[in-house]
């Protein structure tokens, strides 16, 4: 797999080289991964219905939505000739919130009928002429119907992007790494998989290690144990804080191949003193719940404490 994007524009968090990252997170999407009936269609009709649907909707409760519309209205045409109060009544009934999504799909599936010809646009551009489609719902389908999107920028997105790699919080920034790190040629599995890393691995509750993150060896909030996001609260005192800390021996132990605790505990702690607070016992609990974490290896031997990452 190769990046889109060229090394000017990388983030600097972002790997010159994406193609084990981009490996690492396809093989575990299709390792497994939440099964939803409208991943297994590339129609572009059923699958701008589930985006619509989607919108501020947890997915597990369109499942059942989904496919009762699609049994009542199966194609764009049959909903195109349906009576428009039939469709919103069918958006209340199912508490899929504002009622302007029903009559802009209504009006969409019109649009493909008689101003198309029945053929759908296969681009973004084309697809955000539909009504009520917008640049992030034309995204969607383009990819997931057609293979042919960009990179996806949602929230969840931007949460792991944030997390892995430190991409700044600006939009350009977010819009420049996701486009670096899809694969050429392969947004439908790609914009599949980083939704489903923020949707059941990144979420603002992280469940690294639960849901096996296939990011963690490239993760600086993994390492560094600061799961701050654009969309999750700062969390306080990180000045002198453990995760601090946890970051600080990450770094150290990246520039050298390995350090002893006396050798190591300066450079985590100016105050550091081998007997003291802040010394040996101290920085040993540490490493303990880093090598837990699978980041560090600790040895002892001949009376001395090494530690090194792990390999």
């Amino acid at each position: 797999m190769t990046d889109q994007s060229t090394a000017t524009d990388r983030p600097e968090g972002v790997p010159a080289d994406p193609s084990a990252v981009q490996n690492a997170l396809v093989e575990w999407y299709e390792a497994d991964h939440r099964s939803y009936p409208w991943r297994e269609t590339t129609d572009p009709y059923e699958i701008l219905v589930s985006e619509v649907m989607s919108q501020q909707t947890q997915l597990d409760r369109v499942v059942d939505a989904w496919e009762d519309f699609l049994d009542r209205w199966p194609t764009a045409a049959a909903l195109a000739e349906a009576d428009r109060s039939d469709v919103v009544g069918f958006w209340t009934s199912h508490s899929l919130g504002y009622n302007n999504r029903a009559k802009y799909l209504h009006e969409a599936a019109g649009q493909v009928v008689d101003d198309y010809d029945g053929e759908w646009p296969r681009d973004p551009d084309g697809l955000s002429d539909l009504m009520g489609v917008g640049p992030y719902t034309a995204n969607a389908v383009a990819s997931f119907a057609f293979n042919n999107g960009n990179a996806v920028v949602d929230t969840n997105v931007k949460r792991v992007l944030y997390r892995a790699f430190d991409v700044p919080d600006d939009d350009s920034a977010f819009e420049t790494a996701a486009g670096t790190l899809m694969p050429a040629g392969q947004s439908r599995v790609w914009n599949n998989a980083i939704m489903e890393l923020g949707g059941v691995a990144c979420e603002k509750t992280p469940d690294c290690d639960g849901a096996q993150c296939p990011w963690r060896e490239w993760c600086s909030a993994y390492e560094t144990g600061d799961f701050t996001a654009p969309d999750v609260p700062t969390q306080p005192e990180f000045e002198g804080s453990r995760r601090q800390m946890r970051g600080r021996v990450i770094s150290a132990l990246k520039e050298y191949d390995d350090l002893r605790l006396d050798k190591l505990g300066p450079r985590v702690r100016v105050d550091y003193a081998p007997e003291g607070e802040y010394g040996r016992e101290w920085l040993r609990g540490l490493l303990d719940d880093l090598a837990d974490d699978g980041l560090v290896d600790v040895e002892v031997g001949d009376g001395e404490t090494v530690a090194r990452l792990q390999r």
